[in-house]
């Protein structure tokens, strides 16, 4: 019994542990930003520097999804047919801070990346301290 509680506490320290890891930059093309100067792509930083610094917050995007299929199944008296089945979908999307804050870091790479292939001197801010 206690080997089982142990096993428990363990399995969930190391998802909690998990959970609680640094965000990752996620992949934008630096292509986006080849038409910027050296000092929009500096503005730009620093816009999404400020952004980062006031707290992250998640898009609200909402959609409807609407589905139109075959169905086939066996009927109470023993029989099987196939029929149309129409599924409709409401929701909000799964966004959350982590994937915000993963999108938005990997804006930032990409117009690093786009300084250093212009040669634009830029400057790189960290987080300000509270």
């Amino acid at each position: 019994m206690k080997l089982l509680k142990l096993t428990f506490a363990l399995g969930a320290l190391a998802l909690l542990s998990a959970c609680a890891g640094t965000v990752k930059p996620s992949y934008v093309s630096p292509t986006k930003y080849q038409s910027f100067n050296c000092q929009q792509l500096q503005g730009e930083y620093n816009r999404i520097q400020r952004y980062i610094d006031g707290g992250v917050t998640t898009p609200k995007r909402t959609g409807v999804g609407v589905g139109v299929g075959l169905g086939g199944g066996f009927g109470s008296h023993g029989g099987w047919g196939i029929g149309p089945s129409v599924s409709v979908n409401m929701g909000q999307s799964s966004n959350t801070k982590k994937t915000e804050l993963a999108r938005v870091l990997g804006e930032q790479e990409a117009i690093v990346e786009t300084a250093r292939y212009k040669s634009c001197p830029i400057i790189i801010r960290q987080k300000a301290s509270k």
